[in-house]
């Protein structure tokens, strides 16, 4: 398998609609809010990019959810090995994983013991007077298995503590949790300097407004998603959400807006240098190069990977 990780605004699903298209191969996302039928220009799904030459490159794991659901580790876990499983077995050797979710990536590369954990609700009700940095300060107790990037909503955090907490308390009283194999993947990340990433970013931003992103906001509320399911979701559901009901003025919005997604883009990285401390080998390519630039470095190491493994 390859895998293309790198910060939002990176360019990935450009890369990994090319190899794929170069592979005869298909792509599954690793993005956790991607997954929503309906949150399409504040996910970045960019489903114009499947189109490769006038061919249309098969993607999974993308609109599989109703948008105000909510979807977890858990769950992604499960739905990536069956479709792993299915290309496999249609002979597709070289699945490409693709997104910005890095503990979606981290946990089907590395297999982890995952619990279907049930809500706990004297645990919410504790912690729910706490602020958003305080909780995270919480999470971080439990170690490094919780993706910090998703966590930019006090309910996402508390449900990050309400995982960490269920695993804690398994593991002390020796209960096996299901575990699927560790995966072998090439792993690509594309980097770019930070000027150019918060200037990509500024700039997406602004073409996704244009292009009606606020409207899809609206049209979510109206079909009748809740206000607080879409700001549970984060980044520009939450901040969209809270200026189409009132909440703060448009100049707010995009400021604040755009100061959460540089954030967040930081915070990526951060859990991708953390994976390479965690044992894996990350490849870095430049994201400024030309998409076949990109394609024939990433193809190139993907050769010399698999001699590596001796396959």
């Amino acid at each position: 398998m390859i895998t293309i990780v790198g910060p939002t605004a990176s360019g990935k699903t450009a890369v990994a609609t090319r190899l794929a298209y170069r592979l005869g191969s298909e792509v599954i996302s690793a993005d956790s809010r991607q997954v929503y039928r309906g949150m399409d220009l504040g996910t970045g799904k960019d489903l114009s990019e499947y189109q490769v030459e006038g061919i249309s490159i098969p993607y999974h794991l993308i609109d599989i959810m109703p948008a105000g659901a909510r979807y977890s580790l858990y769950a992604y876990q499960h739905d990536f090995h069956r479709v792993y499983a299915d290309l496999r077995l249609r002979d597709i050797t070289t699945p490409i994983l693709c997104g910005g979710t890095g503990m979606y990536v981290e946990a089907v590369l590395r297999g982890y013991h995952l619990p279907d954990v049930p809500p706990n609700e004297p645990l919410r009700r504790d912690l729910s007077g706490l602020s958003l940095e305080e909780l995270r300060h919480r999470l971080e107790a439990y170690g490094p298995l919780h993706n910090k990037t998703d966590v930019d909503s006090t309910q996402r955090a508390i449900r990050a503590i309400e995982i960490a907490e269920h695993i804690r308390q398994q593991r002390a009283e020796g209960v096996e949790q299901t575990e699927f194999a560790p995966i072998e993947s090439l792993i690509i990340c594309l980097d770019l300097d930070r000027e150019t990433r918060r200037a990509r970013i500024s700039q997406r931003l602004r073409s996704r407004l244009d292009d009606g992103m606020i409207t899809e906001v609206e049209g979510l509320l109206a079909s009748g998603v809740s206000a607080e399911d879409l700001i549970y979701y984060g980044l520009e559901y939450k901040w969209l959400t809270q200026y189409v009901i009132g909440q703060i003025s448009y100049e707010e919005m995009f400021q604040g807006l755009e100061t959460a997604i540089h954030q967040f883009a930081k915070r990526q990285m951060t859990w991708f240098r953390g994976m390479e401390r965690r044992g894996h080998r990350i490849h870095y390519v430049d994201a400024l190069l030309p998409l076949e630039d990109k394609a024939d470095q990433i193809l190139e190491l993907h050769t010399h990977w698999l001699q590596g493994t001796g396959r």
